[in-house]
């Protein structure tokens, strides 16, 4: 926790902070903004709703203040003002109760959007916030900002309001955005020393050392929860604006996110890899929260190759006028023209361990993603030697997607040969990091070798796991060897959408083909995961196919049919 601030002591030191606020600016370059756009008249429509009395799910502040920024029509500034005094009185009542405000809830995960709608229209509509306001949204604004860095300390009303601090020293973690966005507005609106040279001197400096150490980009948290990178690259784009400091061109993170993010759509542009928990939606399907990413990180990097890609991918995928109102300002934001797709069919993200390959970047590819690299999230899974194969629809993935919570994290629910010692399951654990080496051949073609016993953390029960794949020709080979303690099995998992029919050595599920190559006495059996569902969770849907009897190793080769037949299989 930083230490050296002076502790908050309530109005008189707000007062003090807030008369040297003449030169505050929250800037915002809206200059890329089409008034004549689809976008911004789908925009003002939400907004001229919410002035009308109607607001839609999830409006803000932020929406009235924007528009107010972009016509200076006065009713705008109205519905700000009216919004963000809606949000303070009932903070003051609670703290009047001796209680903590809403914007203290779940680990002040929400105080980035809050602050955020506060300081936009502090700043922007100041004409419109009388000076008692300013003074009272000054105060609470200024205390929520300085609870989140001081979590053991923090107070509302004299009364104290510790919190775990859940995030607030962690840059890869989600809720840390949401602190760096409260800090950020609130510190550029009051014009705060105190706010800005935390940012400067100390919270941005961590953040891009953090960024640093992920060569490839993407977030270790996944592909749902690494969303927030969303925001972090908002972030980057006002200080920018506001400061001119170019913080998001500091690392190669946000060009290198970019191509994270397109590699690791499949080929339909529909979904994208389950990478870790998707407690918004189990199955991860495009939506507002990508195109925002995609947005931004085209927006601030530097790199003309990345934005071309980055455009295609916009102009290409399934979510192209956001779903939800509440996101229609972020489609303000240029996709560009027509952009060209990656040249590349094989990308290996060293820093998250993701390896992603794809035979062209046709709707009709075949698409493989591949999981060795750190584990140290707590939404990340126990997914290291995990892979995901995909044509046309989901052939092989984790069963996490028909899951009714989405977090469904263990080695069971995942492409990994999982180990039982004693009839238990044995764990990956977090805080480790598996390693792979990557050779990309042509056509899409890669070969790859992975050392996953860093994952097992030195449990006896697995003394070793070493997985090689090869993928060509829409044929995916896994070949594993490993080093069993002494009352431990190993089974080979393919967790499937649909029922594998087992004959032999091979099952077929759907169009998917998986041949058992050895050990020669493997037997096959199937899961239905509805049978699985408890008072804890639910599975909606999804089977594995479990291959038995390997002591040292497997080889199974995974294809389609129309592939195997092309091939002149049986």
């Amino acid at each position: 926790m930083m230490k050296g601030f002076h502790r908050w002591r309530g109005v008189a030191l707000a007062t003090a902070l807030l008369a040297g606020n003449a030169h505050a600016a929250i800037v915002v370059d809206l200059s890329f903004v089409d008034l004549q756009s689809v976008e911004y008249q789908r925009f003002k429509g939400f907004v001229d709703d919410a002035v009308a009395g109607n607001p839609g799910y999830g409006f803000s502040a932020a929406d009235a203040a924007y528009m107010y920024k972009l016509t200076a029509q006065a009713q705008y500034a109205t519905l700000a003002v009216q919004t963000v005094e809606a949000q303070v009185a009932a903070a003051e009542a609670a703290i009047a109760g001796g209680d903590a405000p809403d914007i203290a809830g779940d680990q002040y995960l929400e105080v980035g959007p809050m602050i955020e709608d506060l300081a936009l229209t502090y700043d922007w509509c100041a004409g419109h916030v009388t000076p008692a306001q300013r003074t009272r949204w000054g105060n609470y604004a200024e205390q929520a900002v300085w609870n989140v860095w001081h979590h053991d300390q923090a107070q509302w009303g004299g009364h104290p309001h510790a919190w775990p601090g859940w995030g607030v020293d962690d840059p890869a973690n989600n809720y840390h955005y949401s602190f760096l966005r409260a800090t950020m507005y609130w510190g550029l609106a009051s014009n705060s020393t105190t706010w800005k040279d935390l940012l400067q001197n100390v919270r941005w400096p961590e953040q891009l050392a953090y960024t640093a150490t992920i060569p490839g980009g993407g977030s270790e948290e996944g592909t749902a929860y690494g969303l927030s990178h969303g925001t972090l690259f908002m972030l980057y784009r006002v200080w920018h604006d506001s400061t001119g400091s170019d913080i998001g061109n500091a690392n190669a993170h946000v060009t290198d996110s970019i191509a994270w993010w397109l590699h690791s759509t499949v080929p339909t542009r529909d979904r994208v890899a389950p990478i870790g928990d998707q407690a918004r939606v189990s199955e991860p399907v495009i939506y507002d929260y990508h195109r925002h990413l995609v947005l931004e990180a085209r927006r601030v990097s530097n790199d003309a190759t990345a934005q071309a890609n980055a455009s295609w991918w916009l102009h290409t995928i399934s979510d192209q006028d956001m779903e939800s109102g509440f996101n229609y300002r972020h489609n303000l934001l240029p996709a560009g023209p027509a952009g060209t797709p990656p040249a590349q069919l094989v990308y290996h993200a060293t820093g998250t361990g993701q390896l992603f390959a794809r035979t062209g970047w046709d709707t009709g590819a075949m698409w493989l993603a591949f999981s060795a690299g750190p584990y140290v999230q707590s939404h990340a899974h126990q997914d290291q030697g995990a892979f995901t194969l995909f044509e046309g629809d989901w052939l092989a993935a984790t069963e996490n997607m028909w899951t009714h919570s989405g977090i469904q994290q263990g080695t069971d629910t995942n492409n990994v040969v999982r180990f039982d010692h004693d009839g238990a399951t044995v764990p990956q654990r977090e805080g480790t990091t598996s390693t792979m080496t990557v050779t990309p051949g042509a056509g899409g073609a890669v070969h790859a070798v992975a050392d996953l016993t860093p994952a097992y953390d030195g449990d006896a029960a697995v003394g070793a796991w070493h997985r090689t794949i090869d993928f060509a020709a829409r044929t995916l080979t896994v070949t594993d060897a490993f080093t069993l303690g002494a009352g431990t099995t190993a089974t080979f998992q393919v967790n499937t959408p649909v029922q594998p029919v087992v004959n032999g050595l091979v099952a077929t599920a759907g169009p998917l083909k998986i041949r058992v190559i050895s050990p020669a006495n493997a037997t096959l059996s199937t899961l239905d995961w509805t049978t699985q569902s408890d008072e804890n969770e639910t599975f909606n849907s999804g089977w594995r196919l479990d291959v038995h009897g390997g002591t040292t190793g497997y080889m199974v080769e995974l294809s389609t049919t129309d592939t195997i037949f092309a091939n002149g299989f049986d």
